[in-house]
Parts: structure tokens; C-alpha cells; sequence
């Protein structure tokens, strides 16, 4: 009895010892998980970023990013940079009046400058008598989706070119007869879309420009030969000059170029004509950075003589 009281003592003093915690997560270095706080921005003088050219409304501009740039924003956007700091950086027809260019280095510092951006008179012509026109039928909205998807994957193709960094040259001669941001106000204040390039037509009394040769204003690749006169552009050649700066020739009444050559500066890319939307013989030369629009005639000075 003493024995079997004894056993059943133990047994329960055994069920009361507790059992050991198993161990839990390990406690974090102290470093681990504290947010490592950025340095504050640093506004810095705009001679920090080497910026070349008038900052206005249409205008493209160069510059090189400060030594230790690791990322390169305009608005917020990545700019590319190339290997020795170069860059461009272009606004629109209606870009606001301030634009905030910044450096990311590679320490963490955040470098920024405020870029002030001139505005510009446009010609705006009221005719408050004609209407902007019907409404695109359903075949013709399908044919201009399919061109439209030509030229986008034509923009997209970032070709491999220096161009950019040239000074650029007239693709043609003569008088100009549509400008840059030029824009119509039709009945009842419907504004029309605004010219997003420049119209180069004969000069009254000189030479027919039709059937003249259209040059390559700088170095590039071709992108887009169209194998067909487009609905509004006619026969139409893009020319990448790299960084994403595209010129595109329109209205051209023959094509002497394939995607993927390579074109110099002045070099004939085809004939001047009037395919697609056009009333007369003329050329169209549009130039886009990034799908920015710019002023051709900021990047050449004004028309030579023809």
C-alpha cells in the first residue's frame, strides 16, 4: 500500500511540473526594420544640370546630368542619360509655366532645379463660319486605328542613333505656310486640334516644290516607311534620331528609304508631293520627343533662302 501510494504521489507531482515555453521568433537586430530616411532634396543652381537653349513652350533643350546621377526625372518622369552625362529634354505646345528637372545620385542625395518654361503667342484663326467637319465613318475610324498602331510601334522601337546631338538642318526650302501650334476656331468655339509641326510650300513665283527631294534633317533610322499613302499623313517616313526624338516627312509623293537604314544629315529620304490630307504640294515635318511635340523651327533658326 505504501508503495502504490507512493507511485501515485509522484505521478501527480510529476503532472504538476510545467513544461518548458517553446522558444519563439528571434528578437531582430536592431538594425533590421528601422526606415533608412532619404536625405532631403537639395535645390541646386540651374548650371548644375549644363542646360543649353531658351526654355519656352515647344522648345527642346540639352544638358548634362550632374557627375553621380544614377536616376534622371523631369515631372516626376525618367529622362535617359547617356554614358558621358548628355541628355535632352523637350515641352509641349502647352506645357504649364514651371518644370522641376531632378537628379537621384548614387549616394542618395536628390539634386533639383525649377526650370522656368516661357510662354508663346500662337496663331489662332476664328472662323466662326464653317464647321470642323463630320463625324469619321465606322470604315474609316478602322483604317486610321490600323495606321495609328504603325506609327506608335514605329515610336516605340528607341532606335540606336547619335542624330540627336546635331545640330539639325531644313529638310526643304521654301515658304512656310503653316506654323508650329497654329490652331482654327470654327463654329460655334469649336477649336480645331493645333498644327503639330510646320508646312513647308512653294515660294509664289520661284520653283515647283513638287517632286523636289525631302532630306533627313539629322542622322537616324529609319523606323517607318509607309508602304502606302496614310489616310491623313500620305506617304509618310520617320526618322529616329535616338533618345526618343522622332521627325516624321509627310505628304511625300515617293519613298526612297526601308525601316532600319541608316540615314545621314541632308541625305534625300524621298520625293516632295501632296498624298494623304493635303490641299497642295507641300511637306509636312513634325518632330516629337518622347510624344512631346516641338517646334522644328527651334531646333533649325530661321528658313534660308530658297
Amino acid at each position: 500500500m505504501r508503495l502504490g501510494a507512493a507511485l501515485v504521489t509522484l505521478l501527480f507531482l510529476g503532472g504538476c511540473i510545467p513544461r518548458p515555453t517553446p522558444p519563439g521568433p528571434p528578437t531582430p537586430p536592431p538594425s533590421l526594420g528601422q526606415r533608412v530616411v532619404p536625405p532631403p532634396p537639395v535645390t541646386v543652381e540651374a548650371r548644375a544640370f549644363g542646360l543649353s537653349g531658351p526654355a519656352q513652350q515647344g522648345a527642346l533643350l540639352s544638358g548634362t546630368a550632374p557627375v553621380g546621377t544614377a536616376l534622371l526625372l523631369l515631372d516626376g518622369k525618367p529622362v535617359r542619360f547617356a554614358s558621358d552625362g548628355r541628355f535632352i529634354i523637350g515641352f509641349g505646345r502647352d506645357a504649364p509655366p514651371a518644370a522641376m528637372l531632378e537628379a537621384r545620385l548614387q549616394d542618395g542625395r536628390l539634386l533639383r532645379i525649377t526650370i522656368a518654361v516661357a510662354p508663346r503667342h500662337w496663331d489662332i484663326s476664328s472662323l466662326p463660319t464653317l464647321y470642323q467637319g463630320t463625324t469619321p465613318s465606322p470604315a474609316f475610324e478602322k483604317i486610321r486605328a490600323a495606321e495609328r498602331a504603325q506609327i506608335d510601334a514605329a515610336k516605340a522601337v528607341n532606335a540606336d542613333s547619335d542624330g540627336w546631338r546635331q545640330k539639325f538642318e531644313w529638310p526643304a526650302t521654301g515658304r512656310i505656310s503653316t506654323m508650329f501650334g497654329s490652331q482654327r476656331i470654327y463654329a460655334q468655339g469649336v477649336a480645331g486640334a493645333p498644327h503639330g509641326g510646320l508646312d513647308i510650300a512653294r515660294v509664289v513665283g520661284g520653283p515647283v516644290l513638287e517632286g523636289a527631294p525631302a532630306r533627313a534633317p539629322a542622322d537616324g533610322v529609319i523606323v517607318l516607311a509607309a508602304d502606302h499613302p496614310f489616310s491623313l499623313e500620305g506617304n509618310l517616313v520617320m526618322i529616329d534620331h535616338g533618345f526618343g526624338l522622332i521627325s516624321a516627312l509627310m505628304h511625300l509623293q515617293r519613298i526612297d528609304v526601308k525601316v532600319g537604314d541608316h540615314v545621314g544629315r541632308g541625305q534625300p529620304i524621298g520625293l516632295i508631293g501632296r498624298t494623304g490630307r493635303a490641299t497642295g504640294p507641300h511637306l509636312h515635318w513634325g518632330v516629337t520627343w518622347n510624344d512631346v511635340r516641338i517646334d522644328p523651327i527651334l531646333l533649325v533658326g530661321p528658313m534660308p533662302a530658297s
